[in-house]
């Protein structure tokens, strides 16, 4: 892309951070087309699953016994769920250009949005405690100032964003009693796996050497995705049953 073209909208400040598209200069991104057609092939299972289940999860929700608190925290899931998988689809499959680095701030921002989402209905459905709602409360403050400086700094703090997203989906831990303990055993290893899934995803996130590397990375975060939609999923025929 020529070099004469209009920067980004960016402070002046940073532009010396981006290429003239906008693109983050710390970022390569020089897959092979074999690279991007397995990485669109992870994403299209993706996002179909992820609709289908979220609609599956919403119906089974209305249709439970579940109070309205209840199932409005499993829409909250549910819409975070596609819009995490969609957003990711979006980014990483659209040609390079200006708007897939603004597509890369959303995408990088629904991680720390669907992070909150899936604590939300575990924590409404089985919470024990004050403390639990208030744990729930602080990962959505964390959320949501992590989304705000991936869509107003992009490009900045990626490496701090990847340890902020681990910190955030293990924090569920400290409300251990008043929450994971109460999950049924099927929810609490579900939970437990996606949350090893996306941890040891996390090595091909930083691998760029290895070929294939995005594809498999996804690769770890829906089969991780799944298992968190299983424990919400099971957790809510628990309850509402």
């Amino acid at each position: 892309m020529s070099v004469q073209e209009p920067a980004l909208d960016v402070p002046s400040a940073l532009n010396a951070q981006f290429a003239p598209d906008g693109r983050p200069l710390s970022l390569a991104w020089t897959y092979t087309p074999r690279e991007l057609m397995a990485d669109g092939v992870v994403h299209v299972v993706g996002v179909s699953l992820g609709v289908v289940g979220a609609l599956a999860l919403t119906i089974s929700a209305a249709l439970s016994n579940l109070a309205v608190a209840e199932k409005v925290a499993v829409g909250v899931y549910a819409a975070g769920l596609v819009a995490m998988l969609s957003t990711s689809a979006a980014y990483n499959m659209w040609p390079v250009g200006r708007l897939k680095w603004r597509l890369r701030r959303a995408d990088h921002a629904t991680i720390f949005l669907m992070i909150a989402g899936t604590y939300t209905p575990l924590v409404t459905l089985v919470g024990t405690d004050s403390f639990a709602f208030g744990l729930l409360a602080g990962i959505w403050l964390v959320a949501v100032a992590g989304a705000a400086v991936k869509l107003t700094l992009p490009g900045r703090f990626d490496r701090l964003a990847i340890a902020l997203y681990l910190a955030l989906g293990w924090s569920g831990i400290m409300a251990y009693e008043s929450v994971i303990a109460a999950l049924s055993p099927p929810a609490l290893w579900l939970l437990g796996a996606g949350g090893l899934l996306y941890s040891l995803g996390v090595i091909f996130h930083v691998w760029r050497q290895l070929p294939f590397q995005n594809a498999i990375w996804h690769g770890f975060v829906l089969a991780a995705a799944a298992c968190h939609y299983g424990a919400v999923f099971r957790s809510v025929l628990d309850v509402g049953a």
